[in-house]
């Protein structure tokens, strides 16, 4: 049977779902250990972040000289360095709570640190509808600073506001209660 899209079946589907708009998110909370790290104040500075990825394994199984594809593990191919970029704040009160927690989580001045994986220590993205309702929340689990981006300063900039990408761990993600 032939396909037929036209381009008023496509205006139809485009009305009634939509389009996502790339600021329709919000990073809602980070917690370390339970504790709020950032509050809803700090994380107005958010300018970019994306909704986690996640694959599952492909195994090959070889039987009489076919391959058959059968599914393995999940993997979250950006666990292992998840940017968000935030505006710098005149007093730098946000680089300075990525740093303490850092910190917190290897001390080089003390070679001290805490050498384990927090399951109370997540992040927690919003995405939003039209109407900047919550419809969806992704909440990634085990979250730890993994770097703290430079930022970048030029004597003779024109007056820009600064930014800075704090690049986080994670182990893996789930869905929120949103549906």
């Amino acid at each position: 049977m032939p396909v037929t899209q036209t381009i008023k079946d496509f205006y139809s589907v485009a009305q009634a779902r939509d389009f996502t708009r790339n600021f329709q998110f919000r990073v809602t909370s980070i917690l370390d250990r339970g504790a709020e790290v950032l509050t809803p104040d700090d994380l107005v500075y958010v300018t970019t972040a994306n909704l986690p990825a996640r694959a599952v394994t492909n195994v090959p199984v070889p039987y009489m000289g076919l391959s058959f594809n059968v599914p393995g593990a999940a993997n979250y191919p950006d666990a292992g360095g998840y940017a968000v970029t935030f505006r710098s704040d005149m007093e730098q009160v946000i680089r300075r709570v990525f740093e303490n927690w850092q910190r917190s989580i290897f001390d080089d001045r003390t070679s001290t640190g805490a050498y384990r994986i927090f399951s109370t220590s997540r992040i927690t993205l919003d995405l939003l509808d039209q109407n900047f309702n919550t419809m969806r929340q992704y909440i990634l689990h085990g979250a730890w600073p993994q770097q703290v981006g430079e930022i970048a300063y030029e004597i003779s900039g024109t007056g820009d506001v600064v930014s800075f990408t704090a690049t986080l761990a994670y182990q893996f993600w789930t869905r929120g209660i949103i549906e």
